[in-house]
């Protein structure tokens, strides 16, 4: 059992629908020194890879993602769930279905931040069912980006959406894949990776 999947068996959740609750230290309040470990660990994953920016989606992949930022030394961009005044001029835009929220977002990301020179390492909390990550992948390739690979902290492997990443032929990594979760125990199994 790795350094996640022993925090996750210790303060998850499992709450009724597929939903593991992990508020506690990833994505409402945050362990920093968790996060900062979850940077290394992706690091290390993508050490190979060419990566002049990482790309996420906002709320709970921006924290995660700065931490990620950091340890190869390039900017985090995160794609913003509704257009402010504060984005001026051109945007690239998607549509995103949240498995948590059940709901659609058009998401953006302002054309002057992302070009056909990127590389992007993309970076996201939990994959379900794969839009968030199709989303960003969208607005990769809208820019001309090449994207280096895709950095899941949780993926919930009894779901399609890594199957579907990685049948796209990404390179996808996910530092925890859970294989299945019993609401009544509370018990959670993860995939041997």
């Amino acid at each position: 059992m790795n350094f996640l999947e022993e925090r996750i068996v210790k303060d998850g959740i499992v709450k009724a629908g597929n939903v593991l609750k992990v508020d506690s230290f990833l994505n409402h309040q945050m362990d920093i020194q968790l996060l900062e470990e979850i940077g290394r660990e992706f690091k290390r994953r993508f050490a190979d890879k060419h990566v002049t920016k990482i790309l996420t989606i906002e709320a709970s992949g921006i924290g995660i993602a700065c931490f990620v930022a950091k340890e190869f030394g390039v900017p985090m961009v995160f794609a913003k769930k509704s257009k402010s005044i504060n984005i001026a001029g051109d945007v690239y835009v998607a549509e995103v279905e949240s498995f948590t929220h059940m709901n659609k977002n058009q998401v953006i990301v302002s054309k002057a931040f992302l070009s056909e020179e990127d590389h992007l390492l993309i970076i996201d909390d939990f994959l379900a069912n794969g839009c968030a990550l199709q989303g960003m992948i969208a607005i990769a390739e809208a820019a001309g980006a090449t994207v280096e690979g895709l950095g899941i902290v949780i993926e919930k492997g009894f779901q399609h959406g890594g199957r579907a990443i990685r049948n796209l032929g990404y390179h996808l990594e996910s530092l925890a894949i859970v294989e299945a979760m019993d609401e009544e125990t509370g018990k959670i199994t993860f995939r041997q990776q």
